[in-house]
């Protein structure tokens, strides 16, 4: 996933030795890589991204659970979640072939949208097939997994309090030595610098943000997000700054913060609030930032004051 991991863990009687932990977490990790890698031709997704319409290939169930996942958030909102965006982020400068990052003209876009559609893709028992030249990329939900099946296999080793975190989004359970929770920031979208804009504290809750701040580019005075709108074609225009969905699963907050994010502000807080999504919407405004809170957030951590 080009970046990093974090595993922190209160030790017990119970618990197997960190050597053991860390190296069935690494073997974790690297088999991901194997399978959802964009960045490495001999992955099972690179493989099967080069291959033609009409074809199949026989996926780890890692593939399809991602897969099916996608498939669901996509039609839960109507489009704003596609991981077959790949070749719209490479046409954008975005993707791993590590072309410029340019504004193509509309023809341009239109001619790649037509390579873009989740349902040009279809699970067949253990295979994943293509109706179309089709290429998955697994950026909006893979780490969200990654961190759920870290857990998971961190539980079957006697681990039961842990804060994990994989490029970003994380999840916490169980108190720490001395009883105190786990207390996590979740960041102000500044360039340049880290600022907390709340601090929660988590029991059994994932988290992930999804902002503009961090990867885009700027052409004629105009800033371009890496975020794309599946639908249009092109990066999204609204204020969002950032959002953040904080859930049970961490897959789950993973892709919901990437829906929340391509929908916007006033449609991805009505889209939040109608389906119970603890969400932080940071919007920019003339004069700074304004956040608005679902009310699942505020039943979890509470509404902060002034907002």
């Amino acid at each position: 996933m080009g970046s990093t991991y974090t595993v922190k863990y209160v030790h017990s009687a119970a618990v197997a030795p960190k050597e053991q932990l860390q190296r069935e977490t690494e073997a974790l990790l690297t088999r991901f890589d194997q399978e959802l890698s964009t960045y490495r031709s001999d992955s099972d997704i690179s493989r099967f991204n080069a291959l033609p319409a009409g074809s199949c290939q026989a996926m780890p169930a890692d593939v399809l659970h991602l897969v099916a996942t996608g498939e669901q958030l996509s039609r839960g909102s109507d489009g704003a979640l596609d991981l077959t965006v790949e070749p719209l982020l490479d046409l954008w400068g975005f993707g791993p072939k590590g072309q410029p990052a340019q504004v193509p003209d509309q023809a341009r876009i239109d001619e790649v949208r037509q390579r873009v559609g989740h349902r040009y893709l279809r699970i067949e028992g253990e295979q994943l097939c293509k109706d179309a030249a089709v290429e998955v990329d697994f950026n909006s939900i893979a780490a969200g997994l990654a961190v759920d099946l870290v857990i998971e296999g961190l539980q079957k080793l006697g681990v039961h309090s842990y804060l994990v975190e994989i490029t970003g989004e994380l999840k916490a359970a169980g108190r720490k030595p001395d009883g105190s929770p786990w207390r996590v920031a979740i960041e102000a979208p500044r360039e340049g610098e880290q600022v907390a804009q709340r601090i929660v504290e988590l029991d059994g809750y994932g988290v992930s943000t999804s902002g503009d701040y961090r990867n885009y580019f700027e052409q004629d005075g105009k800033r371009y997000s890496h975020t794309l709108d599946p639908r249009s074609g092109r990066p999204i225009e609204h204020a969002l700054a950032s959002v953040t969905v904080l859930s049970p699963s961490t897959l789950q907050a993973d892709g919901l913060s990437t829906v929340l994010m391509v929908l916007g502000p006033q449609r991805g807080f009505d889209f939040a609030s109608q389906h119970e999504i603890a969400a932080l919407f940071v919007t920019r405004e003339q004069d700074g930032f304004t956040t608005q809170s679902t009310e699942a957030f505020d039943r979890l951590f509470g509404k902060e004051i002034g907002q």
